[in-house]
């Protein structure tokens, strides 16, 4: 556990004691592992309450309607949202959700990723409730070789989701997606994703690892070597791309050239994209870990693998919302997420 995680868990904890924030809902989650029972003071034995109050129906209901699976720990019900309270998901749910409906309060979230942005447009690829913010986005076709054949990208499981989307008009007259990576605490171990192993598969067979690297690399339509934005690599296998956070961030780069480069055959018609990675400040195990690939921290790290600068953007949740009018969701992002711990 890193330290910042560890202060916000304390923090969580509590405001559960304290009981307002959280409704007087119980934490303790019972976790088992080798036959024995760990119960865990940061997750709620009620999901629903922890999601900022008044949005609990409307997200229950749109990630039913439109088929969303929610993030959850083992052992936790289906088609509830966790209880977890240090859920990045979640943290995303109670940041945005209570104004995607509210076009001034998007397009004042979108100036401030960029300040050309004119206008916000609704999201048809919800086929429920659309609004000017979807959640767990997925692209109407596979292209990045993620799905079994016949099938496709199912959102928030098995394929590259995005967390939160908006659909943005530039004042030249461009449509842009501004694909949403929301980061609350998480920060990563060295595992190499190009040459892992599958489950119960000799060490070394590299099963998962294999899979990857023809995905994204060796097979058609060679995502990553014929990436306008990603900068090649002598060498693929054990590169930058396949460490986490970079992993997910290649992922969703590509995700984002694929639905410009396939925009006639999708329902979101871009022309151009942002790519904005939402990060607390504090967390700076993830954020200044000097990573062994580059001997660099996250953004610098980042940054070198990419070739144009101005279509990735950092920025922290509470400057984010820095511009809402929403008073009463600020104070509750305030209490819960951004007063420090």
């Amino acid at each position: 556990m890193s330290e910042y995680q560890k202060n916000e868990r304390e923090k969580a904890i509590e405001l559960i004691k304290n009981g307002e924030l959280f409704e007087n809902s119980k934490a303790g989650f019972i976790i088992s592992r080798k036959g024995v029972n760990y119960p865990k003071e940061e997750i709620l034995l009620n999901g629903y309450k922890n999601l900022f109050a008044p949005i609990v129906n409307q997200v229950i209901e749109y990630f039913l309607e439109n088929k969303i699976s929610f993030w959850k720990i083992g052992g936790e019900p289906k088609g509830k949202p966790t209880g977890h309270v240090l859920s990045s998901q979640i943290a995303c749910l109670n940041h945005l959700f209570p104004i995607r409906n509210d076009k001034k309060e998007v397009l004042k979230i979108a100036q401030i990723i960029c300040e050309d942005i004119v206008d916000v447009l609704q999201i048809k690829t919800d086929e429920f409730s659309p609004e000017y913010i979807a959640f767990e986005v997925v692209s109407d076709n596979d292209y990045l070789n993620e799905c079994k054949k016949g099938y496709k990208p199912t959102r928030g499981s098995h394929c590259t989701s995005i967390d939160a989307l908006i659909y943005a008009k530039h004042k030249n007259g461009k449509n842009y997606i501004l694909p949403i990576e929301w980061k609350y605490t998480e920060h990563y171990n060295n595992t190499d994703k190009s040459i892992e192993d599958r489950r119960n598969e000799a060490k070394g067979e590299n099963g998962k690892g294999r899979e990857r690297l023809d995905r994204y690399v060796n097979k058609k339509p060679y995502l990553i070597p014929n990436s306008e934005q990603l900068i090649k690599q002598s060498e693929y296998k054990s590169s930058i791309y396949f460490f986490e956070p970079f992993y997910q961030l290649m992922r969703q780069t590509l995700w984002a050239e694929q639905m410009i480069a396939h925009k006639d055959s999708e329902t979101i018609k871009a022309d151009h994209y942002i790519h904005v990675h939402v990060i607390p400040q504090e967390n700076n195990e993830l954020l200044d870990k000097i990573y062994p690939r580059s001997k660099k921290n996250m953004e610098t790290t980042w940054r070198e693998c990419l070739n144009d600068q101005s279509k990735y953007k950092i920025i922290s949740p509470e400057k984010l919302l820095a511009n809402t009018e929403n008073t009463i969701l600020k104070r509750y992002l305030s209490k819960r997420y951004w007063e420090k711990s």
